[in-house]
């Protein structure tokens, strides 16, 4: 079995095969909270839609496999407000705090196998086998104070530090055996050092793809430009995919053209419904956004500009991601 820089051949070309089985572009899940909100779940909560995990594991459960029936090929875990540290100031134990984040992809695992296992007896199927990708939220998720979408971590927060703070919740997901992880809305170069240097340091053979956010469409929310932070994860064989998630829609098409000039590395998008969350306030504001057949017409374009992976991010539903999985499914 080939390696290269230390990452298993066979592993890293689990992403790369799937994009190819699905005809260059496949389908990602998409918003969660929402869903979750849906059937009942109360998430108005730091933890957010991790508080599902320790609460209603079986509503996550569910969700996934709504995303699976609506034809998303990759399906993400719960984990992405899911921090050791946020575990612990509930009051729970390293060893519980620990348990919870492998129960995430537990969850998402069981999901994938079991509605695998439904489907695959049927021969005339059109589904991908999905893959499950290992949610690492931004340290500005963590803080749960919208500092994942201004960068602004303050003058004490170094890169060592952001390596500690991610590392002991990396090695838990990888320990529990998605096939990849995706680090999302990252908001800054730092942050995005960080993630590179983890996967190196704790020698991950797992593909992984860093999704920047961007509040302006133009550059990440530090007000450094892609280039810089692009030019971090081109050094990293292990980032095998690049982009952006809860981004507004309409940044989306001139972002994947951006990013297309600056890597190699497949691109991945699922951005929000265009209705912005206020980070201090806690809710979402009216704003234009795009509903389900929008959002259907506008995937197709990402698609065929160049990206690679596409889904949805805040505030879009099974329904989205059916319209999408269909539309390229017809196309395909």
């Amino acid at each position: 079995m080939g390696r290269e820089n230390g990452i298993d051949h066979e592993k890293k070309n689990v992403l790369n095969n799937l994009i190819e089985n699905a005809g260059g572009c496949a389908v990602v899940d998409g918003g969660f909270a929402t869903q979750l909100e849906k059937h009942g779940a109360s998430i108005n909560d730091p933890l957010w839609s991790a508080l599902c995990l320790i609460k209603n594991p079986h509503l996550i459960k569910r969700v996934h496999l709504e995303y699976l029936e609506a034809g998303a090929d990759v399906i993400i875990t719960s984990s992405y407000q899911a921090t050791i540290p946020g575990f612990l100031s509930r009051g729970l134990s390293m060893d519980e705090a620990e348990s919870l984040l492998k129960k995430s992809v537990k969850i998402a695992i069981e999901a994938r196998d079991e509605f695998w296992a439904s489907v695959k007896k049927n021969s005339g199927h059109n589904y991908n086998r999905a893959l499950v990708a290992g949610s690492i939220g931004s340290y500005g998720a963590y803080l749960a104070d919208g500092s994942e979408y201004s960068g602004n971590y303050g003058v004490n927060v170094s890169l060592e530090k952001l390596k500690d703070f991610h590392r002991r919740r990396l090695q838990v997901l990888v320990e529990a055996g998605p096939d990849l992880l995706a680090f999302e809305t990252i908001p800054n170069k730092l942050e995005a050092q960080a993630c590179v240097e983890l996967l190196d340091e704790e020698k991950v053979e797992i593909p992984s793809w860093i999704c920047f956010s961007s509040v302006d469409g133009e550059t990440a929310p530090s007000g450094e430009s892609f280039e810089e932070c692009i030019n971090i994860t081109n050094k990293s064989d292990k980032v095998c995919a690049v982009g952006i998630n809860c981004a507004p829609p309409h940044f989306v098409l001139s972002l994947i053209q951006r990013f297309k000039e600056l890597t190699d590395k497949a691109i991945v998008v699922y951005p929000n419904s265009g209705e912005i969350w206020d980070g201090i306030a806690k809710k979402w504001l009216p704003s234009k956004c795009f509903d389900d057949e929008k959002f259907e017409l506008f995937a197709t374009l990402w698609r065929d500009v160049g990206a690679n992976l596409i889904g949805g991010c805040c505030r879009t539903t099974p329904s989205t991601i059916q319209l999408i999985s269909q539309v390229f499914k017809d196309r395909s």
